[in-house]
């Protein structure tokens, strides 16, 4: 059997009657040239999705049936905080926090970020997550945000967490964790920008619960360390799973 189209449809419009619109509808029906009657599979990226089929379809709205439905449980346990960086990568990033089963990205901001962190997650990191799951089956969306200001914001932020980690380029070599850190329920693991962080900032969160990590004795770039730590925890998960 092949491979079916997988459309998003948000939370709030996984009721009945079931009713596409926008830029899913247009893919829908422009791109992949869906017709009546066929049959599509929609998520929600809380975890449920569903073979549907198609009754009506227009150039941008689609009304379908719901023929079975599937709820995941959420086993996601890790949520990346990473300080801000002007960097073409951010778009991989998001794509590999799906395809990984991250619970969450936050993007805060450093003494050494490049530039200033969005107020609001963009709508865009939202499209790129949404592309992300079609491709690889999660049902779940990570809950993207954003920290303005400075890293005494992300602390506070931090309360709603009971395992917190700093991955710090100074931290010796003998903090390297087992992946099991990673898999913890409620972990925030922070990475800095490429800067890395600040002495002052390093302390702040040193003295706020927060674990030092290292990732071993090379320099890694932002992005290879958060897909490092993702991969730890998917894989960590994996083996508990079995």
């Amino acid at each position: 059997m092949s491979r079916l189209n997988s459309f998003y449809i948000s939370p709030e419009n996984w009721i009945t009657p079931f009713v596409l619109e926008g830029s899913e509808a247009r893919h829908m029906c422009k791109v992949l040239r869906t017709r009546e009657g066929d049959t599509v599979r929609l998520f929600d990226g809380l975890g449920r999705d569903g073979i549907f089929t198609v009754d009506e379809i227009s150039k941008s709205r689609a009304t379908l049936q719901l023929v079975s439905e599937t709820v995941q449980n959420d086993s996601r346990g890790l949520t990346l905080a990473i300080g801000w960086n002007k960097s073409n990568r951010r778009n991989w990033l998001l794509e590999k926090s799906v395809e990984l089963q991250a619970r969450g990205l936050i993007f805060f901001q450093g003494e050494f970020s490049q530039g200033k962190v969005p107020e609001n997650p963009k709508d865009t990191w939202h499209d790129k997550n949404v592309a992300a799951a079609k491709q690889c089956g999660n049902v779940w969306l990570p809950k993207l945000e954003t920290v303005p200001g400075s890293v005494e914001n992300l602390i506070e932020k931090s309360k709603e967490f009971s395992n917190k980690i700093i991955l710090w380029e100074k931290a010796e070599k003998e903090a390297v964790p087992d992946y099991g850190v990673f898999a913890e329920e409620s972990t925030l693991a922070v990475i800095g920008p490429e800067g890395g962080f600040s002495p002052h900032e390093a302390e702040l969160l040193l003295n706020s619960g927060f674990k030092k990590c290292s990732l071993g004795d090379s320099i890694l770039r932002w992005e290879t360390a958060a897909l490092l730590c993702l991969g730890a925890g998917y894989l960590e998960k994996q083996k508990q799973s079995l």
